[in-house]
């Protein structure tokens, strides 16, 4: 006899940055020389200031659980943080932590989505946005777009879409993006912030590559634009990426108090709450600053510069400056037709995997296929070797 495993089960794919990864660190294993350029976690340490004070909290026996939403002393460090960074005025119930950024959105979803809710999600979009909606038994809706918009949505392809719905309930911006590195300008904001107000649509806004910008580019959080546009907002952010803390697992929203108070009951029967220590450190990660921040910033910008102008060399494939985040999302497509039958991204990752030792994510992850994502979180010297190794592979196809 056998139990019959649920249809929401059934329909969640892996993650498949994670299953890249994964693959390449089994061959890695295995004793063969894969570049991984797959996974989206950058190569730094954790700042030593960081680390003292979860070191301290230890000590000092802080490891009992924490109320869910968060210490009250970490809460407000991040309104403080929001005050300071993005001319947001949170109030610290208005602010609850989660165990990353990921576990932020989906107990969003859940305090706001009824079945059949749709959600809107600018394509290309991170792998989980549309996992997650499908999670909560909602209905992701794709808003295409591509180099020629710089991969971002306008207010008159968001408004028509929303027009065309039967339950439109909420949109997932995220800026800087993952995997284009688009980063949405204020003139953007304002206008798609216009839409959602007038729709009654409200903004998840995933800003957890905030302080990975480049070419003094400015982040500006859509909530900040009005209150009128802050009251329908729920701003995810987090410091798994900025700070290198990926396996602390610290995430956090703020947004409408009845929201937030109602997610964070959600987690209470879930999660529970964020490990106590690594809290401790996050508001010392938040309210200190010794400069390895924006080192780390620095080194992605040089990175960028090399990797993106070393892929537009290769013939037949363009790959845009991307202004956030750390990734470069080069079009392909013209090697998706080839001698060897390769016919999507898919395809052509595995045979670069298997034949040139070589891990990049397919496209297809984020919902379109003549592309695939390149991390550049990894050294100059696996970009160098990387970026070879790729030209070679579509040099043979």
């Amino acid at each position: 006899m056998s139990i019959k495993i649920s249809h929401r089960a059934k329909a969640i794919k892996p993650s498949p940055t994670l299953t890249v990864s994964s693959l390449a660190k089994k061959m890695q294993a295995d004793g063969i020389d894969v570049i991984n350029f797959g996974v989206g976690e950058p190569d730094f340490n954790t700042p030593d200031y960081i680390k003292k004070a979860a070191k301290k909290a230890i000590d000092d026996n802080f490891t009992k659980y924490t109320a869910s939403a968060g210490i009250l002393e970490l809460r407000e460090a991040i309104s403080l943080k929001f005050k300071k960074d993005n001319n947001l005025n949170y109030q610290p119930e208005d602010i609850f932590v989660s165990p990353g950024a990921k576990a932020s959105v989906i107990n969003i979803l859940m305090a706001v989505c009824d079945p059949r809710d749709e959600v809107l999600i600018p394509c290309p979009y991170w792998v989980s946005y549309t996992s997650q909606v499908e999670m909560v038994d909602a209905i992701p809706v794709l808003l295409p777009t591509n180099m020629s918009s710089n991969f971002k949505i306008n207010a008159k392809q968001l408004e028509d879409a929303i027009l065309s719905l039967s339950n439109p309930k909420a949109l997932i911006l995220n800026s800087p993006n993952n995997p284009t590195g688009a980063v949405y300008n204020k003139k953007d904001l304002e206008k798609i912030a216009e839409v959602c107000v007038k729709h009654n649509i409200l903004i998840i806004s995933d800003e957890i590559y905030e302080k990975i910008i480049y070419d003094n580019e400015q982040h500006i959080s859509i909530a900040s634009i009005s209150n009128e546009v802050c009251e329908i907002t729920v701003v995810i952010n987090g410091v798994s990426k900025a700070y290198a803390m990926t396996g602390w697992r610290l995430g956090y929203s703020a947004g409408p108090t009845e929201i937030i108070q109602r997610a964070s009951r959600i987690q209470s029967h879930t999660t529970s709450c964020v490990n106590s220590m690594t809290q401790k450190a996050v508001v010392t990660a938040l309210s200190e600053d010794d400069g390895s921040i924006e080192i780390m910033r620095k080194t992605f910008e040089k990175r960028r510069n090399f990797l993106v102008k070393e892929l537009n060399k290769i013939n037949n494939v363009k790959c845009s400056l991307p202004k956030g985040a750390f990734y470069a999302f080069p079009n392909i497509s013209y090697y998706l037709h080839n001698n060897k039958n390769i016919k999507n991204s898919v395809e052509l990752c595995q045979y670069l995997l298997n034949d040139y030792q070589v891990a990049i994510v397919p496209g297809s992850a984020f919902g379109t296929d003549n592309y695939v994502r390149f991390s550049y979180a990894n050294s100059m010297e696996n970009i160098k070797e990387g970026v070879k190794r790729f030209a070679d592979g579509l040099k043979n196809l």
